[in-house]
């Protein structure tokens, strides 16, 4: 089972998730989306947590208060991180997470050290963990379903821009081709002027049509 969380600290809100024991966590290790981020206690043993992102959000530019939310929920989920003041909860994409064979279940590490950022959390915030677990969903997923339809929907939207990009690219060449055309057009009518030839104006140029 899958626990989910509704943070209203953006908008519109985000979702948290994370796994109700760790042999859900070993899934959710194989099966995070592109845009999760990944929150842990570190060096004591804790809950994964992850945020699923809007697409419009990056990993290394969360809004500080939805971090606050994050970091909270960790620290709720800790047996022994619960009790202290003056944590320090780390936080990584999804796809950082690195598994082997060797590992213990619900074990993990990284593939560059480089993107795991820190996050200071000095007390248990009792407001803010309240407020998510109101909004605390339990659900039974299908990982590898959910992947397949992502990964679908994913691929039809890529068409469909790259469909709206080619027809946006024909259009282009299309009034570029009727511009040129339109100048092609113009020379042939063009009259090259006699610099040598006297100037006509006003009641000189009625009398020469008369």
């Amino acid at each position: 089972m899958v626990l989910f969380f509704t943070s209203t600290a953006v908008n519109p809100p985000a979702t948290i998730y994370m796994g109700k024991d760790k042999v859900e966590n070993e899934d959710l290790i194989k099966y995070a989306w592109p845009q999760d981020v990944w929150f842990h206690v570190d060096k004591l043993s804790s809950a994964h947590v992850y945020l699923r992102m809007p697409q419009t959000m990056t990993w290394d530019a969360i809004p500080q208060a939805l971090l606050t939310d994050c970091a909270q929920l960790v620290k709720a989920n800790s047996i022994e991180g619960n009790k202290k003041d003056n944590l320090t909860v780390i936080y990584t994409p999804g796809s950082n997470l690195k598994k082997s064979g060797d590992m213990a279940v619900g074990q993990v590490s990284f593939h560059s050290d480089k993107q795991v950022t820190l996050v200071h959390v000095p007390k248990k915030e009792n407001p803010i963990v309240n407020r998510l677990n109101k909004t605390k969903v339990e659900k039974e997923i299908d990982h590898e379903q959910e992947r397949v339809d992502r990964v679908k929907k994913e691929n039809a939207e890529k068409r469909a821009v790259a469909a709206q990009n080619r027809k946006a690219e024909v259009e282009i060449t299309k009034a570029r081709e009727a511009e040129k055309a339109a100048r092609s057009y113009d020379l042939l009518f063009e009259v090259e002027e006699d610099p040598d030839a006297p100037k006509l104006t006003g009641k000189a140029i009625e009398e020469d049509f008369m």
